[in-house]
């Protein structure tokens, strides 16, 4: 071996003097990124640009609003946060929804819905009619924040599954920085007509969207739930790393679905299902201690994700860089596209660092860094607030500290959120469950929003950023002590790790102990194991 070269393994065959020699294997290479998974999950993910684009376009076009239609910051808030709260109706329909007709042709029926919500904003005449769009365009969004990253997490070979599922949000930045460009390039037009174009121009990516989407294949496990094994395989085929991951991927699902391993037709009459009423039973009324830590989980880094104050530093950049000392119109939305470019910077760079470093490292080391840009924000924040004059260099430190704060974000907390809560849920729950998680994060995002201005006359503009540094704080208790690491493993697999809730830790230990017994790589494994120190990895019974 001293040549570095792979040897020959010597085998003595019976009866004779001579072995038959057999070359070393090399070592297992990484297998390439499917490209067809990925072509698929950045279309179904660029329906999130909707969302982001309305975010970053409201924080521009609200200044030329409240000048035109003569509002109140109160009503100017409502308008900018009430799109969260009409979301919900989208978010709470789209897991029925997307169970009936599908998770492709939900994805669709999102860009439909909110092509006609921008095209009413765009022609709203007044403030009541520019609520009406919001109405409609809100419902749109909320069916695209579900929707995406489930069908994306549903699609993905574990290999790339993080990389892929932060994709959602990904596209949410880059909607927010095409909304800061939106809000410049329109900004001087005239008052009337500058505003009602940065909304209208939302709805136009939306149509190329739909028809794109309709080139997509549908969900392998949306397909083995109609009972199509065969319209599922070649999906399968087509998504995953290897034809052998294809074949275990399918296993897990027809476990999970209740269809005989041995099955191999390519139709099966699968039993009628009540319409989600027996899932939400078992998510609310009878809850397996892994489904309670899945929720707690799935709807606890979502509420963390909003209250720690995203979208009270996006939607009101303007606003906080005025307050800052920053008076001119033009520099105030070219800091703010400053705060889209970076945002949008580190999550291109998270996305790569899913799936090498894992979740909980990232999502730990990004909220310890919100928690010194929030601090450092609020501190820079006050010092301006009660300085009789313009201090520059505290202006300046104010803006770096918010660039600091949207990359910090953007570089675990933000892609995180998606990855972790739509790959957590199992099968049966999942639609459903997630729901859940995006209904929390649209009612904290709304409620944010819709009060941060007053809140922030309340207890100063530096008090509210202490807020948000305050809970981000027990956001990163939260997250140390009860999400484990979901890196590497598949969709059904890592439902051994919940139930335990602060206990986490040994089950984990346990799993790579049982890996190392039996030399399983734990990649679609599912062996089912007994009291002989084997690991249960089958669903939770009640």
């Amino acid at each position: 071996m001293a040549d570095g070269k792979p040897q020959a393994i010597g085998i003595p065959v019976s009866g004779q003097n001579n072995t038959t020699r057999i070359p070393a294997f090399d070592a297992p290479k990484k297998p390439k990124r499917n490209m067809y998974a990925f072509a698929c999950a950045i279309l179904a993910c660029m329906t999130s640009i909707l969302l982001g684009y309305d975010i970053g376009v409201m924080s521009g076009a609200g200044l030329f609003i409240q000048e035109d239609l003569k509002i109140s910051d109160t009503k100017l808030e409502v308008l900018m946060g009430i799109l969260n709260v009409y979301s919900l109706i989208g978010s709470a329909a789209a897991g029925r929804t997307s169970d009936r007709i599908g998770r492709r042709y939900t994805i669709v029926l999102a860009n439909v819905i909110f092509f006609v919500g921008a095209v009413l904003m765009g022609f709203a005449p007044n403030y009541a009619s520019l609520m009406v769009g919001r109405f409609v365009a809100g419902v749109g969004v909320g069916y695209a924040a579900m929707i995406a990253p489930v069908y994306t997490a549903e699609v993905s070979p574990a290999s790339s599954r993080g990389f892929l599922t932060s994709f959602p949000e990904v596209f949410i930045n880059a909607g927010i920085l095409l909304g800061y460009v939106s809000n410049y390039a329109f900004s001087k037009l005239p008052l009337h007509l500058g505003w009602r174009l940065m909304l209208g121009v939302g709805g136009i990516p939306s149509v190329f969207l739909a028809l794109g989407v309709l080139k997509m294949p549908e969900s392998p496990r949306w397909l083995v739930l109609q009972g199509r094994l065969r319209d599922a395989k070649r999906v399968l085929d087509r998504m995953s790393d290897s034809k052998e991951e294809a074949l275990l991927r399918l296993a897990d699902i027809k476990e999970v679905a209740g269809i005989p391993e041995e099955c191999n037709d390519d139709v099966v009459q699968m039993p009628k299902r009540s319409h989600g009423e027996d899932v939400w039973k078992e998510l609310l009324l009878h809850r397996t201690p892994t489904v309670k830590h899945v929720l707690i989980a799935g709807i606890g880094i979502h509420f963390f994700q909003q209250t720690s104050g995203i979208d009270a530093v996006v939607l009101y950049c303007p606003k906080i860089f005025k307050k800052a000392g920053l008076t001119d119109k033009d520099m105030l939305l070219l800091c703010t596209v400053a705060v889209g470019v970076v945002k949008t910077m580190f999550i291109l760079v998270a996305t790569f660092l899913l799936d090498r470093v894992g979740r909980r490292p990232l999502l730990l080391t990004s909220v310890a860094g919100m928690i010194l840009s929030l601090a450092s924000l609020g501190m820079f924040l006050t010092i301006i607030d009660q300085s009789t004059k313009k201090l520059y260099w505290a202006l300046a430190l104010a803006i770096i500290s918010v660039l600091a704060y949207v990359a910090t974000f953007s570089i675990g907390m933000g892609p995180i959120t998606w990855v972790y809560s739509s790959e957590i849920f199992p099968l049966r729950l999942r639609a459903q469950g997630m729901s859940m998680g995006v209904a929390m994060n649209r009612v904290m995002s709304g409620i944010i929003s819709m009060t941060f201005l007053s809140f922030s006359k309340a207890i100063t503009i530096g008090g509210a950023f202490f807020f948000f540094m305050g809970v981000a704080m027990v956001g990163w208790v939260f997250f140390y002590t009860l999400l484990p690491e979901t890196q590497g493993k598949t969709l059904e697999e890592m439902q051994v790790l919940f139930g335990t809730f602060c206990g986490w830790r040994t089950t984990m230990r346990e799993l790579e102990k049982n890996k190392r017994v039996t030399g399983t790589d734990g990649e679609g494994d599912q062996g089912n194991v007994n009291g002989n120190g084997q690991i249960q990895m089958g669903t939770p019974k009640n």
